[in-house]
């Protein structure tokens, strides 16, 4: 299983990024790809763009792609509100079920991250 954040930002962006969620700069660097997206190519192959852009930047919506082994997207949350995520034991439901080891999951449920 691999794990791949995209996003338009250059590595600069992508690193205060990092360093913002870690509190601190220079934290530790996640455990995932990051890839920079800059064409957006990838980002319009999934249908995410946000074309209202933020602060005239252009970015894709807040979205969740569980793709198999044979690039199949198998489960997808895709959220106009960059603050509403699935919960995680939603995404480990339909990581199971998308490697044969668990039931369909159920729709996730959406919570607000800064509220967790």
């Amino acid at each position: 299983m691999e794990i791949l954040a995209v996003a338009p930002d250059d590595r600069e962006r992508q690193q205060a990024m990092i360093d913002r969620i870690n509190g601190t700069e220079g934290g530790p660097t996640p455990d995932f790809r990051m890839l920079h997206d800059a064409d957006l190519r990838v980002i319009d192959r999934y249908g995410v763009r946000n074309v209202e852009g933020y602060r005239d930047y252009e970015v894709p919506h807040p979205a969740t792609f569980v793709i198999d082994r044979d690039g199949i997207v198998r489960w997808k949350v895709i959220e106009t509100n960059f603050r509403l995520r699935p919960e995680p034991e939603d995404l480990i439901a339909a990581l199971l079920w998308a490697r044969g080891e668990g039931p369909e999951p159920e729709p996730p449920t959406l919570t607000n991250v800064r509220e967790r």
